[in-house]
């Protein structure tokens, strides 16, 4: 039986490892204001930033998809990873040795699969290194020192080399402890007719990683002419590769990325290495595959989608990185970023030029020079002759279909302006007419159904922030969250607004509302889901226990919630920006009284409301009875409106 992570270790790991440092190994995030950093969601797609990340708490939460949580949570959902194999992650990466319990532990039952398949890889690098160095591998040195890459070059990126044999790689990960099953998994290794071979044989190895710098992959060069596979292969799809969701050098490239705001796009490893060689560290390139959807998703969550992001296709300038370049032109509308095509001088690519002309040819290529719409529209024109008037028109009708496909109206129109000049026609409305007149009969054939993603459309997304003050939420009247019943939230209403307000103290500062708030019963939170969370905090022992161990009190009032609807409302709460300018005691003795004051008002409304539907059937002693507590309710009410927290 698989052992058990023991609970402390586990504590211990979400205590070590900040939630922030984390989540930036996906996306870029920015000050959101109280101690917050917020970004664009990596589970769902949007164009404003509702993802938020409160490192104090050590909790996420998206205000879009509502998905929220701490470090556990948000590894184990964008990594597919099970509990156990989250926690051993992230204990590696905080250096804690975990103890097991029910049988102990045994590392190469226990782990789960990808934790398993990333260690082979980790392994396998190792090895390709190692072989580097060897004799068998001189060829290989002389490939790289001939496009002008050295040792150093080479240990920086990881490059090693694979024995020719037929087995080497297998034998030596079969003596680390990896089962045959595993290496066949894991794509190192293959079937061959007496067992397991090598997959890679005789070839230059570029370790493939992932967003979070795990490898995952490989690709292989060839070497010599008596090879006869691919010139490149890739790793096949496993479990932990996806070539369609991986992006070459992403994990040395990343944090630039975000900082400049840029990403370069080659097509090769030489040409990554030769772009972040020559000082250009924003350079990435996809495996083996075209630049799609996936990678542009990657990209968003890096660049932020702000105004100033540029995206820089570097594609040859064969007939095949003409084609490359339309593809991608195809999918620019998924970017908020500017996008850009550079092709070097004799169609060289940036590893050639490095070598022909040195690091500042590298440079000055990648400095923005054609718009890639431009690019991809004079490829389109340039197949016809325009000095005739049926060669314009042809030319006209296919360049006018790919703008019609623009979703944004006023970004449609200029290109449509500029096609006008492109094709020759000086009749530059009839063409915007021309363009228009497709995209109307797209819609109508069921192709477009408003903006997807493009720019320049609406920046609100559901139930993310929409300009309020200090970046808070603005929620109108949204559905009552799934499972509860009741009224839906309407944060118009005081009532409902005053009520999230104090739990986000009860969960964010517990320190300015206990013990009075420990007193509050649930029946004090009209909305329903309010409510159930002011359960689940009882249930965790109650607020004052946020003064002893704030991270292991949000993690009782998780702990305690029903369900994920109660969960993520919690981790909403608790990541959640407030109202007010000045969060401190009288603040929060406000939320206190006007949270009691409505429910002792209620009170008093309901006994009179039953004594007057009763009339004259109410016994003298329950009328006595009732009617005295209206007083004492009374008098504690004015005593909440003239002397506020004093009088709780």
């Amino acid at each position: 039986m698989a052992g058990r992570i023991n609970d402390d270790d586990v504590k211990a790991v979400r205590d070590a490892v900040p939630i922030d440092s984390v989540v930036s190994e996906y996306l870029q995030l920015r000050n959101a204001g109280g101690g917050n950093l917020k970004g664009l969601c990596p589970f769902h797609d949007e164009k404003s930033p509702s993802f938020q990340v409160s490192p104090g708490k050590g909790l996420f939460h998206c205000f879009g998809c509502q998905e929220g949580g701490d470090t556990i949570a948000f590894v184990m959902k964008i990594d597919h990873l099970s509990f156990s194999e989250t926690v051993e992650r992230l204990a590696a990466k905080a250096g804690i040795t975990l103890r097991y319990e029910e049988g102990g532990y045994n590392p190469s039952h226990q782990r789960g699969e990808r934790i398993r398949l990333i260690e082979a890889h980790k392994a396998a690098a190792e090895f390709y290194v190692a072989q580097l160095d060897g004799p068998e591998a001189e060829i290989g040195r002389k490939f790289l020192a001939e496009r002008g890459f050295d040792q150093a070059a080479a240990a920086h990126f990881g490059v090693g080399y694979s024995p020719a044999g037929w087995d080497h790689l297998t034998r030596y990960l079969r003596g680390r402890g990896f089962s045959d099953k595993e290496l066949i998994t894991s794509g190192l290794s293959q079937d061959g007719r007496r067992g397991p071979i090598d997959r890679f044989r005789g070839r230059l190895m570029w370790p493939i990683s992932d967003t979070a710098g795990e490898i995952v992959g490989f690709g292989a060069r060839k070497l010599r002419d008596d090879d006869n596979g691919p010139k490149y292969l890739n790793t096949p799809e496993t479990p932990i590769y996806k070539k369609s969701q991986v992006l070459y050098g992403i994990d040395l490239a990343k944090k630039d990325i975000a900082k400049a705001s840029r990403a370069v796009v080659v097509e090769g490893y030489t040409d990554v290495m030769a772009c972040h060689l020559a000082g250009v560290t924003t350079a990435i390139a996809t495996c083996g595959t075209a630049f799609g959807n996936d990678h542009i998703k990657i990209l968003r969550r890096l660049l932020m989608d702000n105004g100033s992001a540029r995206v820089i296709f570097t594609f040859d300038g064969d007939s095949a990185g003409q084609k490359a370049a339309l593809r991608a032109f195809e999918d620019d509308q998924k970017f908020a970023a500017e996008t850009y095509i550079a092709i070097a001088p004799d169609g060289m690519d940036p590893c050639d030029l490095r070598l022909a002309k040195g690091d500042d040819a590298v440079r000055d290529l990648v400095e923005p020079r054609t718009p890639l719409f431009e690019f991809a529209l004079r490829q389109i024109v340039g197949r016809y002759d325009l000095e005739t008037p049926a060669g314009r028109a042809a030319a006209l009708d296919e360049a006018a279909a790919v703008v019609a496909k623009i979703k944004t109206s006023s970004v449609q129109r200029e290109v449509a302006v500029q096609l006008a000049g492109f094709v020759g026609i000086l009749d530059q409305e009839f063409v915007v007419r021309r363009v228009a007149q497709l995209a109307r009969w797209a819609r109508d054939r069921g192709g477009d159904h408003g903006d997807r993603g493009g720019r320049g459309g609406p920046q609100g997304v559901r139930g993310g922030p929409q300009g309020q003050r200090g970046g808070a939420p603005q929620h109108t009247a949204p559905a009552a969250p799934a499972g509860f019943s009741g009224p839906a939230l309407n944060l118009r209403s005081p009532a409902h607004r005053t009520e999230r307000e104090l739990l986000k103290l009860a969960l964010q500062k517990p320190a300015l509302v206990s013990p009075a708030f420990d007193a509050y019963g649930v029946d004090e939170f009209t909305a329903p889901p309010y409510a159930a969370v002011r359960r689940c905090i009882e249930e965790a022992g109650g607020a004052e226990q946020g003064l002893v161990d704030d991270r292991a009190y949000l993690g009782a009032v998780l702990d305690a919630a029903p369900d994920d609807t109660v969960r993520n409302l919690v981790t909403e709460l608790a990541v959640e920006i407030f109202h007010g300018r000045t969060i401190d005691e009288t603040y929060a003795g406000v939320q206190l009284v006007h949270v009691r004051l409505r429910a002792v008002d209620r009170r008093i409304n309901d006994v009179q409301g039953s004594l007057a539907r009763l009339g004259s059937h109410v016994a003298p002693p329950e009328l006595a009875a009732a009617q005295n507590e209206v007083w004492v309710l009374q008098q504690y009410a004015q005593s909440l409106r003239t002397h506020g927290a004093a009088a709780l």
